[in-house]
């Protein structure tokens, strides 16, 4: 027997009913851990949509109160109950139900003994309840929901799980849960976390948003262990400032040096001027009881900073800085925890201010380097760190066009920089370099004859016995770039492709003129590599323009598939000289040589599952190979990669390096990776770990070994068990130094956190 009802004024309780489950989408711990929910269903109902009641027996006054009985079900919109008796009366606008109670809700699944709902207000109760929701699979029961009104519902004893079953692997307890969808908050009493039915951990309170945007709130405590500064443990607090605005707390006790505090403050947002954003890094701890200062009587305090900022003041106007500062030269021995925080040894402080025009840009900078030097580079020179020179200020303009005048390009660049040294000369240079050019290109060649002119005046201060001085040069140069593009329908890797033939000749003449008595101020030898091959100056920086009269051939191929996607890549270049290379950083002694070393390279993806990639330095002159890399990756299947690489530079270093993610037996994965100097003889880095994927949790642990000094290393070790949709309980960060070190690195439980 089926009956149609009118709609009555309000049909949005199921709303509040519907909150409970939230808590899986956003669990407590998770405020700045977790990802959003999958997309539901969208949660508006007709205000209009008809109600529809059947049942094998209905009985009652049609206009005040139905009576349901055996097999009773009521439908509204989107939302279904079913139970064995229903009563649902008219005026007050009120549904109970009794006996198998059963409720679906956009995809979501409740079942209960007893439910009495208004309507209207959204007060009412479900006694004995359990869910299942459609977003994320999780799943709960509880002693009895009270529903406060149409967005507001209390869990009594309640438990929530992302575990499949009737007694899942973990789940949460608490006597009290507030859920507020119309505030998108959820407030819990007393919680306890089981695991295999064990307490792993409790709390007085907390809260938590239900949707997944983020909120304020205690971060899991996150225990730690080094080598240089013992166990420790952080609890970090963020504070949801606004949606474009955060803020992270970190205090931690570190047991051998005392209590530090960190705080990592990130924002972005956009005025009517433009955008700006920003990120800022602090962390500091008074009174290291560890640290030994490098003077005596020097302070125990340690600290770092680590800010950048960027912001629109109009349209075309802009302005930008760059900080980074530490307390003294051990800090990144002492609290690094990556490899590459480690190494940062030349901190730069920048401010800058860019201002454009359509075919122009004028940057005005000032920048400022603090050097952390190795402790060890006292007994050995050799690990000194160089101090750069400071920009106090440096001025930089530069203006183009392209395709003026029947076809030339033509641009202008100028710096004025006045450069500072503790313990070098100073000065200030002033640079100009005009140049045009005229490109000829048709579909398969190009042609581009330039012409440009080095015009540098310096202003030197006086330095020892040495008088202040003025100095001035003037180096034009000519170049002329040209290649041709072949192509052809091959068939590699049983794929349909398109190979490429792409030679390419690059002459470049520039006459010698003395500059050994200028100053390097920020100059260096370029690094001998594809890109550089095709430069005019063989010198980074403009105290040196050296003098050329050279030919550069290169030869490139490269296989295309249908969509044009790059799959292979093989390259071969040489420079030939006609000319000594007379202008030299520290010498007067020309560099006499018929032509360069070969260059040679080769990378892709040979295959799915396959790819490379490598390069060659050969000087044929001596029959030896001055620098090489090859790396190679094989990524069969999903969560399982292997990745051998080989580096090497003569006279530097000869290093080999492996790692791997793979699975070992039923739901165990073994991860690691190791750096070892075949030079030195020794392990620079090394990383070994061990994972477990349950269905509902992964259990991570492991250790890490890197060098932060010549002398020293440090040496974190982590465990942790992850519980999906909730948190990470443990001690490190596995997870990061995973992702850091084994390139192609995959998480176990996709999807979950972050």
């Amino acid at each position: 027997m089926r009956w149609l009802l009118a709609p009555p004024t309000s049909h949005r309780w199921a709303y509040a009913l519907t909150a409970i489950v939230t808590v899986s989408a956003v669990p407590p711990y998770a405020y700045a851990q977790g990802t959003p929910p999958k997309a539901r269903a969208p949660r508006v109902e007709d205000p209009n949509a008809v109600t529809t009641v059947m049942a094998e027996d209905i009985g009652g006054r049609p206009e005040r109160e139905i009576t349901l009985e055996r097999n009773a079900e009521i439908i509204k919109d989107k939302t279904k109950v079913q139970s064995d008796y229903a009563c649902y009366r008219q005026v007050e606008n009120e549904v109970e139900a009794k006996g198998d109670v059963k409720i679906w809700r956009y995809g979501d699944y409740y079942t209960g003994t007893e439910l009495k709902l208004n309507m209207d207000t959204g007060k009412g109760y479900m006694l004995s309840p359990t869910y299942r929701m459609e977003a994320n699979n999780a799943q709960g029961k509880a002693e009895r929901i009270n529903f406060l009104n149409e967005d507001e519902a209390l869990v009594l004893n309640g438990t929530y799980s992302t575990c499949e079953g009737t007694n899942p692997d973990w789940y949460l307890r608490s006597n009290t849960l507030n859920l507020d969808s119309g505030r998108d908050v959820g407030t819990a009493g007393q919680t306890v976390v089981y695991f295999k039915d064990v307490p792993i951990l409790g709390t007085p309170a907390l809260s938590f948003s239900l949707s997944g945007a983020r909120r304020s709130g205690w971060l899991s405590p996150t225990p730690g262990v080094g080598s240089r500064t013992g166990p420790e443990l952080v609890v970090p607090y963020y504070f949801n400032i606004a949606p474009n605005r955060d803020l992270t707390l970190f205090p931690k006790i570190i047991t051998q040096r005392g209590f530090q505090l960190g705080a990592h403050a990130r924002y972005m947002g956009e005025t009517e001027d433009g955008l700006y954003q920003g990120d800022t890094y602090v962390e500091y701890l008074p009174h290291d009881k560890k640290y030994v200062p490098e003077k005596p009587g020097g302070s125990t305090d340690r600290w770092t900073v680590k800010s950048t900022h960027k912001q629109d003041l109009t349209e075309d106007w802009s302005y930008a800085w760059s900080l980074r500062a530490a307390s003294d030269n051990n800090y990144p021995n002492d609290f690094s925890k990556t490899v590459s925080g480690s190494t940062e040894r030349q901190l730069l402080r920048e401010l800058r201010t860019d201002y454009h025009g359509d075919i122009w840009s004028l940057t005005a900078r000032v920048q400022k380097y603090q050097v952390l030097q190795d402790p060890a580079s006292v007994t050995d020179p050799s690990l000194f760190v160089s101090r750069p020179y400071d920009r106090l200020p440096a001025v930089n303009f530069h203006a183009a066009q392209y395709d003026v005048a029947g076809g030339f390009d033509w641009a202008f660049d100028s710096e004025l920089t006045r450069f500072t040294h503790p313990t070098l000369i100073n000065g200030t240079r002033l640079v100009g370099i005009p140049q045009l050019s005229y490109p000829i290109v048709g579909p398969s060649y190009f042609v581009t004859p330039k012409v440009m002119v080095n015009l540098a005046s310096y202003s030197l201060d006086s330095f020892g016995a040495q008088a202040a001085r003025n100095m001035s040069r003037v180096v034009p140069t000519f170049s002329l770039d040209s290649g041709l593009v072949f192509e052809r329908d091959v068939k590699f890797q049983n794929k349909e492709m398109t190979q490429t033939l792409e030679p390419r000749l690059f002459y470049v003449k520039t006459p010698y003129r003395d500059q050994s008595q200028f100053p390097t101020f920020d100059t260096d030898a370029a690094t001998f590599n594809f890109s550089q091959i095709f430069s005019e100056n063989r010198f980074v920086g403009s105290d040196r323009i050296g003098d050329a009269n050279q030919l550069t051939a290169a030869l490139v191929s490269r296989f295309l598939d249908a969509a044009g996607a790059e799959q292979l890549r093989l390259a071969f270049g040489q420079r030939f000289y006609f000319e000594d290379q007379r202008v030299q950083l520290a010498s007067t002694t020309p560099v006499v040589q018929a032509r360069s070393d070969i260059l040679l390279s080769a990378n892709g993806r040979i295959s799915e599952h396959w790819g490379f990639d490598s390069a060659l330095q050969y000087n044929p002159s001596q029959h030896q190979v001055v620098s090489q890399s090859y790396t190679l990756q094989w990524i069969p299947a999903q969560k399982k990669v292997l990745n051998v690489g080989y580096r090497y530079l003569s006279g530097s270093f000869k290093n080999i390096e492996v790692s791997s993610q793979w699975p070992l037996f039923k739901r165990w994965y073994g991860v690691g990776r190791v750096s070892y100097s075949m030079q030195d003889s020794k392990i620079l880095e090394s990383l070994i770990g061990l994972e477990y994927k349950a269905d509902c949790w992964v259990f991570r642990v492991g250790g890490q070994r890197f060098v932060t000094t010549s002398t020293t290393a440090s040496t974190p070790i982590f465990f942790q068990l992850e519980l999906n949709g909730l948190s990470h309980l443990g001690v490190g960060s596995p997870l990061e130094a995973m992702k850091n070190s084994i390139p192609g690195y995959q998480r176990l439980n996709e999807g979950y956190g972050r």
